[in-house]
């Protein structure tokens, strides 16, 4: 027993090591500097709250927080519809399956930054040559607007992340028992009510899954929003993270930005913790 916890303990070590190094205590000195005049090298004294008060009156981390959840609820959607409307498609008994796989994956392989240039590349360039071919004056100057901006990232994330959601579906929708298809098969049930009945029960832990990765993802995007849109027009379409980078480095008010990333961590926490408790719980009933 000794020689089983000395080994446990050997095995278990650097990965907390690792985690009180990058995570823990970060997030803990992180937190004590948000009550001080840090400015990224030493401080000379604590404001308490003040960062934490002048929050509420910041309207430009506020209105990026709201682009920030309207543009995560958007992605969490389209990300797990589209997804799991690949997986359905890539398990079902085409004979290109397993090709399609592949080129529906592809797009997570590209670094955000990249894949950011690209899609402007063609937002800007593509979009505009359409619109001028049949007459859609929109689509000329995708990007120059805050709606068509919002959609353009909304665009992007799904383009990316949907091969990698759909993965998941399909771990899932593979360890669905054929028997119980087939049965329902017999029974008269149309794809819909097969769907709806077997498949979509027996995969609720996927959607647990995706709902947190895509949630947490929305959240968190920096380097896309940053080559993309650069948060314009006019800061428009500014994410939290792009605001709370902007905040710390190219304001240089690194306590106050670091106050903006703890109130964005704990807002991020819990949302993902209180969706991943109301979806296990979703699983039992379901």
């Amino acid at each position: 027993m000794r020689n089983k916890e000395f080994t446990f303990w050997l095995f278990i070590t650097p990965v907390l090591l690792s985690l009180t190094l990058v995570v823990i205590l970060p997030v803990v000195m992180g937190l004590f500097y948000s009550f001080t005049n840090w400015n990224g090298l030493d401080f000379t004294s604590f404001v308490g709250l003040n960062h934490y008060k002048r929050l509420l009156g910041d309207e430009q981390f506020l209105q990026s927080l709201w682009f920030t959840v309207k543009f995560s609820v958007a992605s969490i959607i389209l990300l797990n519809v589209i997804g799991l409307s690949l997986a359905l498609l890539v398990t079902s008994k085409l004979k290109s399956r397993n090709i399609l796989r592949t080129i529906f994956f592809m797009p997570n392989l590209i670094g955000g930054l990249i894949l950011g240039f690209i899609w402007q590349f063609i937002f800007i360039r593509v979009f505009a040559s359409i619109g001028e071919l049949i007459g859609v004056e929109s689509l000329q100057v995708w990007l120059a607007t805050p709606g068509t901006g919002f959609w353009g990232l909304v665009i992007l994330t799904v383009w990316q992340m949907a091969g990698y959601i759909m993965i998941i579906y399909i771990a899932y929708l593979q360890g669905v028992p054929k028997e119980l298809l087939e049965s329902a098969e017999i029974d008269g049930a149309t794809p819909f009510q097969k769907f709806r009945h077997v498949i979509f029960p027996l995969i609720a832990p996927a959607f647990t899954v995706t709902m947190f990765l895509t949630l947490s993802n929305s959240f968190k995007i920096y380097d896309q929003n940053l080559s993309l849109t650069g948060g314009g027009p006019y800061n428009s379409t500014q994410m939290v993270a792009m605001n709370i980078v902007d905040t710390a480095f190219s304001g240089n008010q690194m306590a106050y930005g670091q106050s903006k990333a703890i109130i964005f961590f704990l807002i991020v926490a819990v949302i993902s913790l209180s969706q991943v408790y109301y979806n296990k719980k979703r699983e039992v009933d379901l």
